[in-house]
């Protein structure tokens, strides 16, 4: 990306985070809900943090932080960095307020842009911003979803948006079917990828079937109607004590009415829309729903092999509707190195205990993924937007 297309992307990407905070108080920017969510207010200052901490204070001369203390408060994981703020307690920070991380965001901005004619041509620096971007897209979808689950817990179920996307009605679904053989996967040309997707190899796929677009609420509602959630055989041990623990019957936002289902979303509590594709279900709960349907889940091989391939009828829903859960747990790829530094902890250090999502969810940025995207929770998160693609092994 050239000097002047990447100064815009940055102008762009950091004015998209201020409007997605403009439908919230003061109040709900300050409140966690959970210890896995954040408040939006720290969510608009570590993305500031990143190119302050990582860019500025590299490059800037006579740089001199906004606020010492934000080192410490608004540093998310990078132990190479220092300190942190306990993750849990984010919600306690109601000082700074939200003006003045607000400031903060404007002054950082300021200071990046005039920095950018002297520093324009420097491809390291360049490299820093460009993933800075991508990273600020990433807190812009974990900003929804951790409002959603805020919003959630309130009785009012108040509604962020009245203008919320809505995935096209489910088609019939139908089986297609792969060949495999031995197929290449992971990122490769001169765009930009995330180090988990490197680097390019070879794995070797026996035929099989993917589902030609997502389970839907009502497909889902069959399964819980069936006693899904009361019958241990469809459930993986550690997915059945968590289910009795946790006392779910039922995907996270949703909750009866009389013998009707609603769900609550961005746009407030509503009647469940049975053709829409079923979200916020943890991989405990996508695993035993493809059991019971006598299906699985797909490798992320599969996934990626189908999303890439261009023979047959093509998939629908593959991105931007829900993050698809895989069967496989998120590993480094044959021959991974982190990079050095600070940066090097992005991804590499949570290569364990975690499933591989593949394809974007309604609450991704448009152009955020890509075939070779690998997101990747915990089995037992549910509050992303986390959907069911099915598959099976070649008859």
């Amino acid at each position: 990306m050239n000097p002047a297309s990447l100064l815009s992307s940055y102008q762009a990407v950091r004015q998209h985070t201020l409007a997605l905070a403009a439908p919230l108080s003061a109040e709900d920017c300050c409140v966690q809900s959970m210890p896995d969510a954040s408040p939006v207010k720290w969510h608009l200052a570590h993305t500031t943090w990143f190119f302050e901490t990582f860019v500025l204070e590299r490059w800037e001369p006579h740089f001199t932080p906004f606020d010492a203390s934000f080192r410490v408060l608004f540093n998310s994981y990078y132990n190479a960095v220092g300190d942190k703020h306990p993750r849990p307690q984010r919600g306690m920070l109601t000082r700074p307020g939200l003006s003045e991380v607000l400031a903060y965001r404007a002054q950082v901005d300021q200071r990046l842009q005039a920095l950018w004619p002297a520093q324009s041509a420097n491809a390291e620096l360049r490299q820093l911003i460009t993933l800075g971007l991508q990273h600020e897209q990433q807190h812009q979808e974990l900003l929804l979803t951790d409002v959603l689950h805020l919003l959630s817990r309130n009785p009012l179920f108040p509604a962020y948006s009245t203008s919320v996307s809505v995935v096209e009605p489910a088609q019939a679904l139908r089986w297609q079917a792969f060949e495999g053989g031995l197929v290449a996967i992971g990122h490769s040309g001169d765009g930009f990828c995330f180090d988990n997707e490197t680097p390019r190899h070879q794995v070797f796929l026996p035929p099989y079937q993917l589902a030609s677009r997502l389970v839907t609420n009502v497909e889902y509602a069959a399964f819980i109607a069936a006693g899904g959630y009361a019958d241990p055989v469809y459930w993986l041990a550690e997915g059945w004590d968590w289910r009795v623990a946790q006392q779910r019957q039922h995907p996270l936002y949703w909750q009866r009415q009389g013998h009707q289902w609603q769900a609550f979303t961005l746009g407030g509590l509503h009647p469940l829309d049975a053709q829409q594709p079923v979200q916020h279900v943890c991989y405990f709960e996508a695993d035993a729903y493809a059991r019971w349907a006598q299906a699985r889940l797909p490798t992320e091989a599969e996934w990626e092999h189908a999303a890439s391939s261009a023979t047959g009828q093509p998939l629908q829903q593959l991105f931007d509707v829900a993050w698809q859960w895989t069967s496989s747990s998120y590993a480094p790829y044959p021959g991974f190195r982190t990079a050095p530094g600070a940066v090097g902890e992005y991804n590499g250090k949570f290569m364990v205990n975690q499933y591989v999502l593949r394809g974007g969810s309604v609450a991704t940025p448009p152009g955020h993924t890509r075939a070779t995207y690998r997101n990747f929770f915990a089995a037992s998160a549910c509050w992303q937007f986390t959907g069911i693609r099915l598959a099976r092994d070649a008859a």
